[in-house]
C-alpha cells in the first residue's frame, strides 16, 4: 500500500507544523504502508531545524514544487505593519499595517498558500500518470492544502483522507482577523466541501471531531503524540531553582495574566520565594508578554527564542514545572498544543491554563500528569503553585504519570495505518 502525503510543512522546517507528519512517515513502514511526500520546494519556513533530519528515512521519496508566496511581497512592503516583533498577528497595527491585514484575509482564501493550489495538482496528476497511489493525504494549516485534495478527488476519484492539525474555521485567530461576511462565508463553505468530500478525515481531538461531526460521519480523532525516548539523556538533571518552564510560542491569546500575578504576590508572601523561583520562556513572545513581565519585580527571568528539538527534550526533563498555556479564545476547549504530549514523555508536573472541561483537562485527568487551573481562577493557582513550592523545598516534586503509551507516535502511526486501509478497502 502507499500512499501520497501533501504537506507544506516538512524538514528542514522547525517547529510543530512539521512533527506529526514526520512521525508518521518515521514508522508507516512498520504497518506495510510505503509512504510518498510531495512539499514545496522553495519554503519561507520561520523556523529551520536540522536535527529533525534524522527522523526521515533515507530512500523515502520526496516530491517537490516550488511555491510563488505573496506574503513575502507584502512583508517587504510594510515588514512590520501587520505583525509583532514575535511574528504574531499585531492586534494594534498601523493604518498600512490594517490594510495590509484586510489584504491577507480577503484577498488569500483560505490563505496565502492558495497559489500553490493549481500547479501542485498539475504535477501531482502527471506523477499519477506513471506511478500507482492507493491514497492521498493532505494536512493542514495551511488549509489551501486540501483544496489540493478536493481536486484530485473531482477529477480521478481518488481516495482521500484530509488531515487537521489544527482547526479551520475554528482556529484560535480566526475571530481576530479583519473578515469580511462574504468572506467568512467562502471559509465555511470551502471547509464543509471539504469535509463532505473527503473520503475520511482525521481530527487531533474529541471536540473537533464533534464540531464536524455535522459535515461527515466518517472522522477520526488521532491525537499529536511524543516519540523515543530522550536520546542522550542518562539522568535527570533537574534545576536547582523552582523553574516554571514553557516551551513554545506564545501570543497575546496564550499571556497567562494569572499565573504573573500569582507568582507576584507569591513572591511577597512566601520568604524565599522570589529568590527561588525561575520563570523559563523558550520560544517566540508577543510583546504583549514581554510587556506583562516587566511589570513584575521578578528576580529570574530566562528567555530562548529557539533551541534545536533534541535540545528541548532536555529543559523539558530538567525543569521542575512545564507550564502549558492554553488560548483564550472562545474555541478553548477544543486546543490541544503538540507540547503536551513531549510535556506527559518527560514525567515532570505540568501547570495548565485553560478550560477545566476542555480536551486538554481530560488528557491530563487521565494520565494523572498535572493540574489544569481556569483562565480566572487565581486563589485556585496560588494554592497549586505554594504546593508545589512546598514539595521542591522538601525535595520531593514529582509526578506519577500513567497510560501515557498510548500517545507514542508509533502507537498513533498504527492507529493510521488501520484508517488508511479501511479508507482503501471501503
Amino acid at each position: 500500500m502507499k500512499v501520497l502525503i501533501i504537506t507544506y510543512y516538512w524538514v528542514p522546517s522547525g517547529g510543530s507544523g512539521v512533527q506529526r507528519w514526520l512521525k508518521f512517515v518515521k514508522y508507516l513502514r512498520d504497518f506495510d504502508i510505503e509512504p510518498l511526500v510531495y512539499t514545496v520546494d522553495n519554503a519561507n519556513y520561520p523556523i529551520i531545524d536540522r536535527s529533525l533530519e534524522k527522523d526521515v528515512p533515507n530512500d523515502i521519496e520526496v516530491l517537490k514544487k516550488n511555491i510563488w508566496e505573496p506574503n513575502d511581497v507584502l512583508s517587504r512592503l510594510k515588514k512590520k505593519s501587520t505583525k509583532t516583533s514575535a511574528g504574531f498577528l499585531n492586534p494594534n497595527p498601523t493604518f498600512f499595517g490594517k490594510i495590509m491585514q484586510y489584504i491577507r484575509a480577503n484577498y488569500f482564501i483560505p490563505d496565502a498558500r492558495k497559489y500553490w493550489v493549481k500547479p501542485s495538482v498539475k504535477k501531482i496528476k502527471s506523477y499519477l500518470k506513471e506511478n500507482h497511489i492507493d491514497v492521498i493525504i493532505t494536512t493542514g494549516p495551511p488549509h489551501s492544502l486540501h483544496l489540493i485534495g478536493l481536486q484530485l478527488k473531482k477529477e480521478l476519484n481518488i481516495k482521500w483522507v484530509a488531515d487537521f492539525r489544527d482547526p479551520w474555521t475554528d482556529i484560535d485567530y480566526f475571530h481576530q482577523l479583519p473578515l469580511t461576511k462574504t468572506s467568512k462565508r467562502r471559509h465555511f463553505k470551502l471547509e464543509k466541501e471539504v469535509l463532505k468530500k473527503a473520503d475520511a478525515s482525521l481530527v487531533i481531538g474529541k471536540t473537533m471531531k464533534k464540531n464536524y461531526e455535522d459535515y461527515s460521519k466518517n472522522i477520526h480523532v488521532v491525537t499529536n503524540g511524543y516519540d523515543t525516548e530522550f536520546d542522550g539523556i542518562k539522568e535527570v538533571n533537574l534545576d536547582k531553582k523552582l523553574s516554571i518552564t514553557h516551551i513554545g510560542l506564545m501570543n497575546s491569546d496564550r499571556n497567562p495574566k494569572i499565573l504573573w500575578e500569582a507568582l507576584s504576590e507569591l513572591s511577597e508572601e512566601i520568604k524565599g520565594f522570589r529568590n527561588n523561583l525561575e520563570i523559563k520562556l523558550i520560544g517566540k513572545l508577543a510583546n504583549e508578554v514581554i510587556e506583562e513581565l516587566k511589570k513584575k519585580d521578578f528576580k529570574n527571568i530566562t528567555r530562548i527564542d529557539y533551541v534545536a528539538h533534541n535540545e528541548v527534550k532536555k529543559h523539558q526533563r530538567n525543569s521542575q514545572v512545564l507550564l502549558l498555556a492554553i488560548n483564550k479564545v472562545p474555541s478553548a476547549k477544543g486546543i490541544i498544543t503538540g507540547k503536551i504530549f513531549e510535556y506527559l514523555q518527560a514525567k515532570r508536573p505540568i501547570l495548565a491554563i485553560g478550560p477545566e472541561d476542555g480536551d486538554l483537562a481530560e488528557i491530563l485527568e487521565k494520565t494523572n500528569a498535572g493540574f489544569i487551573i481556569n483562565f480566572d481562577d487565581k486563589n485556585k493557582m496560588k494554592r497549586v503553585i505554594k504546593n508545589m513550592y512546598n514539595k521542591y523545598k522538601d525535595g520531593n516534586l514529582e509526578v506519577s504519570s500513567k497510560e501515557i503509551e498510548q500517545y507514542h507516535r508509533k502507537e498513533l502511526t498504527k492507529q493510521l495505518s488501520e484508517i488508511l486501509k479501511e479508507v482503501v478497502s471501503s
